[in-house]
């Protein structure tokens, strides 16, 4: 069975930082493809980034040179550190293993205000 659990979301103000972390069992950062996906209120979710088994990371145009995305292979974890963080920003982000199917966790608020 796969449980996925995020971590680290909060309160930030603009310009802040968070690193926002992802566990798992059942399933493995080192084995998939990875990443993060943000969900605003009343909309569907979006993939803010992801990280191949392989190393290869891409990232949406509205997060590129603040958002880093990274894993830990031996503590099977996912990592997405935000910097220069926005309003924009605000939203619950969902960890994601691209796997069949496909599999996510229950999420973690972040909320950037001014």
């Amino acid at each position: 069975q796969v449980h996925i659990v995020e971590s680290g979301g909060g309160l930030v103000h603009i310009g802040g930082s968070l690193r926002l972390s992802c566990t798992g069992s059942g399933t493995e950062v080192a084995a998939n493809t990875v990443g993060w996906d943000r969900q605003y209120p009343g909309k569907q979710r979006d993939e803010v980034a992801r990280i191949t088994s392989t190393g290869i990371t891409n990232y949406a145009d509205a997060v590129k040179g603040r958002f880093t995305i990274s894993r830990d292979n031996a503590k099977n974890a996912l990592y997405l550190q935000m910097n220069s963080l926005k309003p924009s920003d605000t939203a619950v982000y969902y960890c994601r293993h691209f796997r069949s199917p496909d599999a996510w966790g229950q999420g973690t608020q972040v909320t950037v205000r001014g």
